[in-house]
């Protein structure tokens, strides 16, 4: 049964075949992004330079790269705490969210229940409840784990619904009618035909899942990259405070590209099992 709804389905998940152009498209998406990253450095760089602006108004590049670089076990050490407790929290916001999707895709009542209060939820300003958190789970990493997951899931849980609601209805009839189950359904077409949309959801949330634990760490914490930028701002070190933000822009991009990373892997799994 398994065999047969794969083929069926093979179509959905299956990798397109490579165009001509495919190499230069992929080198100009490469390219385009690191020469307007150079250019803004670039221009970032002669405006201080021709400009004179101090350094405690806005450092150079080159200072906060040579930063950077004298200064780096320093950055580190507060690094690994903010990009592991931001991992957590998009981890735990993921399960989540897509535990909440399923329970909103199979059931009405649950459905009509949940998803206003979500919506609800979702537009209370999340800075305001972020001292709740410590107040509730104390000022360990307990509290901007959970403020994490609070600010990240809600993305991968509409993503995730929209994902299984976009199925073709007549792609589910058609396994009800070969005596498919409800569980082959969706493990073989509902959550293949879901992941872009649950990728899409996840690439969002990891993003807000830093945000929850750099608010955590303004807040009150005693390491990270969020403490590093409100130690120094306060003692009018703005070279450090921007070579803290480098640092945490490079921690979210890696972040960022191993849910890309997982996106291709599970697609070329599920190619692979419809072939």
């Amino acid at each position: 049964m398994a065999n047969a709804i794969g083929t069926e389905t093979g179509a959905m998940v299956a990798t397109p075949a490579a165009e001509p152009g495919a190499g230069l498209s992929n080198a100009r998406a490469i390219l385009l992004p690191i020469g307007l990253a150079l250019l803004a450095l670039g221009l970032w760089q002669a405006a201080c330079v021709i400009g004179h602006i101090p350094p405690v108004i806005l450092p150079s590049p080159l200072s906060t790269f040579r930063y950077i670089g004298e200064r780096w076990d320093i950055l580190l050490t507060h690094a690994i705490p903010t990009t592991v407790e931001s991992a957590l929290g998009f981890v735990l916001a993921s399960v989540l969210g897509i535990a909440l999707a399923v329970v909103i895709t199979y059931s009405r009542l649950a459905r009509e229940a949940l998803y206003p209060n979500l919506v609800f939820f979702q537009l209370i300003p999340k800075i305001a409840l972020a001292p709740l958190f410590i107040i509730w789970l104390g000022i360990g990493t307990q509290s901007r784990v959970a403020f994490s997951v609070f600010i990240a899931f809600f993305p991968v849980v509409i993503a995730t619904s929209a994902g299984f609601a976009s199925v073709d209805r007549g792609m589910l009839r058609l396994c009800r009618s070969l005596t498919a189950t409800e569980r082959q359904i969706f493990l073989h077409v509902r959550f293949p035909a879901a992941l872009p949309y649950i990728f899409s959801g996840m690439k969002v949330a990891v993003t807000l899942a830093i945000i929850g634990v750099i608010i955590g760490e303004f807040i009150t914490a005693q390491a990270g990259l969020g403490y590093l930028i409100i130690f120094a701002t306060a003692r009018a070190d703005t070279e450090v405070s921007m070579a803290a933000i480098v640092v945490l822009c490079l921690c979210g991009l890696l972040l960022y590209g191993l849910v890309a990373l997982g996106e291709a892997v599970a697609n070329r799994i599920y190619a692979a099992e419809a072939s």
